[in-house]
């Protein structure tokens, strides 16, 4: 994933759970990347201005009313795994056809809703996914909303489905590739950090960086699927890695803070 100033200013944020992050940090930062100190103040001026980023002192920021409720969300994704319960079958169906789709921000948010929850489109504006996320599916309707998903969709439970639409079901996600994805993370981010203390600050902190959002960001879209289609042990095993090397990540940058971002 390619480290730009907006996501990397935005991901320092998420990162330091509340705690603001001041200009010349931000600037700091995105020098470790070989990112320059204009295009690192451009992009702090478009947060400020998309409100994704709020200031709170004179060249002092922190998350902006726009970005709070989505990183809820995004931070959510160390007890993600938490509300996944046995399939006993069922789906939850998404209806959109009658949204349009002429509205490209409502659109973008829609569609990112549905795939942070796991779904995938059936057929046009309908969506759907095993129902293995939660015992109430208000909470899931209150989670879409918060995420973009519009007022006037509408959000139901279905029971089994034809044989022939089941088994169009069961091909909407590649459950093997994404088993196969867990184990091959998992000793990457395992082999990273067993071998993380022969790397000097500045290094371990880039390589950190990379490693951990291309992590995270698959746990955030993860679909939580349930048996036949991956193995949720494997899928576990994965998390718990990728919550180590966050707190492994985040000690590496924490150093380097403290060192006004300069490497030992």
């Amino acid at each position: 994933m390619k480290i730009t100033p907006r996501k990397l200013i935005l991901d320092l944020l998420l990162a330091g759970d509340g705690q603001p992050l001041t200009s010349k940090e931000a600037v700091a930062a995105c020098g470790l990347f070989q990112i320059g100190e204009t295009s690192a103040r451009v992009a702090l001026t478009r947060l400020l201005a998309d409100g994704l980023i709020k200031s709170v002192e004179r060249g002092i920021y922190q998350l902006g009313p726009n970005a709070i409720e989505l990183a809820g969300e995004i931070a959510a994704w160390r007890t993600i795994d938490r509300n996944v319960r046995e399939w006993t079958g069922d789906y939850i169906t998404v209806f959109t056809a009658t949204l349009g789709r002429t509205d490209r921000t409502a659109l973008v948010r829609r569609e990112r809703a549905l795939k942070m929850l796991g779904f995938r489109e059936l057929d046009k504006g309908y969506y759907i996914r095993p129902n293995n996320i939660g015992s109430d599916l208000n909470l899931i309707i209150d989670k879409l909303r918060n995420l973009g998903l519009e007022q006037t969709a509408i959000v139901a439970t279905s029971g089994h489905f034809e044989t022939a639409v089941e088994a169009q079901i069961k091909q909407l996600w590649d459950g093997k590739a994404l088993t196969k994805s867990y184990a091959a993370l998992s000793k990457k981010l395992e082999s990273w950090i067993a071998h993380s203390d022969q790397l000097d600050l500045e290094t371990a902190a880039q390589e950190s960086l990379i490693l951990g959002r291309a992590a995270i960001h698959q746990v955030v879209f993860d679909p939580l699927l349930p048996l036949p289609w991956v193995d949720p042990d494997v899928r576990n095993q994965f998390f718990g890695v990728v919550r180590h090397f966050d707190q492994v990540g985040k000690v590496i940058w924490l150093k380097l803070r403290q060192n006004g971002f300069i490497p030992n």
